[in-house]
């Protein structure tokens, strides 16, 4: 019998989707059973009748598809009714936020619901094609720029016209992961002078392969600035004193400046205060893509382009939903590419490997427990409600 996955349509100002016609094709052929709610792909601009075309049914009403779902694929965490909805044992996979949402996890765990958080993916060799962060975070950084052109009232490269010459904006990057790497070409293709700045001392010749200069403090000796899986990490009280003051220095001189700087599960670093915004020139503009987590730039308010003296500072939320046709095609191939590894043909079912490194990374609760290591201690949920139980609704 072949193993069922529902595609659910996401909730609020949500505009990607977890599955393209694309994706629905390779999983049919895979053997598994599509089914999409309605209208679920029509903000990324795919339509209802190009998910049937590639073997897919259309839910109006996908209660009952849910109840009896393998697999729920979403791109943020699910309504409470679609959990409620779900089968014991049923597999769930999006982007689960589990820190900031424990009340989430704990539900999960109560309906007997086995759930994938995408977004603690390891960053390992075997797992790079189906990394959210990185496809997500690289649309992010193109569309940072994009956005920071649009609200500066200058070029960005420099003209030389018979009238005099136009100087190239200064373009500095705070954070040189994906985000930040794509900023910087991006930047640099329209012709800006950029800089960036990063904790990690890898950074640096990344940056400069793309043409940017490297500004960083010398860090603590033998401090690589990352974590064993390669992120970003917290730096002494003494290093974030002394990268302050050399960004104070530096950002004054700057006309746009891209804040990109994430730490997994903690809330975003304030890099950019209130005094450094003050510094800088009238028509100057911030980027803060890190505004969800709450922000780089002390000033940020999240969904909005604010002002301060002068200084614009945009704070989008869910920037890559605002490019929603390319978001939803990368991250639905990170879905499809986490399935086919754990995906037994010749038994046409799923074979999930608790064992295995993915999924002890992203593996939050199972079989009614929260398994998650860096989650509280594991704990057992109370006993899970009857498959029957709850109604529908959207992720």
């Amino acid at each position: 019998m072949a193993v069922s996955l529902v595609v659910v349509k996401e909730q609020g100002d949500e505009t990607r989707v977890a599955a393209t016609p694309e994706t629905v094709k390779k999983l049919t052929a895979l053997g598994f059973s599509l089914t999409v709610e309605a209208g679920a792909g029509e903000a990324s601009g795919f339509s209802d009748a190009r998910y049937q075309e590639e073997g897919a049914t259309i839910a109006s009403s996908p209660a009952s598809a849910i109840a009896g779902a393998d697999v729920v694929v979403g791109v943020k965490a699910p309504s409470d009714a679609t959990v409620k909805a779900m089968k014991k044992g049923a597999l769930l996979i999006a982007q689960l936020n589990p820190y900031q949402d424990a009340d989430g996890v704990k539900s999960y765990a109560a309906q007997g619901v086995d759930a994938m958080a995408m977004e603690l993916m390891p960053r390992i060799t075997r797992a790079q094609s189906m990394d959210v962060l990185s496809s997500q975070s690289n649309l992010s950084g193109y569309k940072a720029v994009l956005d920071a052109t649009s609200e500066y009232n200058r070029a960005l490269p420099m003209m030389m016209t018979a009238a005099g010459t136009v100087p190239a904006a200064r373009v500095f990057v705070m954070g040189a992961g994906v985000a930040g790497l794509q900023a910087i070409a991006t930047a640099k293709r329209l012709g800006a002078i950029v800089s960036a700045t990063d904790v990690r001392r890898a950074a640096a010749e990344q940056v400069q392969s793309l043409g940017g200069t490297f500004v960083m403090v010398e860090a603590d000796e033998e401090d690589s600035g990352e974590t064993a899986g390669g992120y970003a990490k917290e730096m002494s009280a003494d290093y974030q004193k002394r990268q302050a003051a050399l960004v104070s220095e530096h950002i004054a001189k700057q006309d746009i400046v891209i804040c990109t700087a994430l730490i997994p599960g903690r809330p975003a670093p304030e890099l950019v205060t209130t005094e450094m915004v003050e510094k800088m020139k009238p028509g100057s503009v911030i980027v803060d893509l890190a505004a969800e987590q709450g922000g780089n730039c002390k000033l940020s308010k999240l969904g909005e382009v604010s002002h301060h003296k002068g200084v614009k500072i945009v704070a989008h939320a869910n920037v890559p939903g605002r490019l929603a046709g390319n978001a939803s095609e990368l991250y639905s191939r990170n879905i499809l590419n986490f399935i086919s590894a754990f995906y037994d043909a010749e038994g046409s079912k799923l074979a999930i490997d608790w064992e295995d490194e993915i999924i002890a990374g992203i593996g939050l609760t199972r079989d009614g427990a929260i398994v998650h290591p860096a989650l509280a201690a594991p704990v057992a949920a109370e006993k899970a409600p009857s498959k029957d139980n709850g109604e529908q609704n959207a992720s």
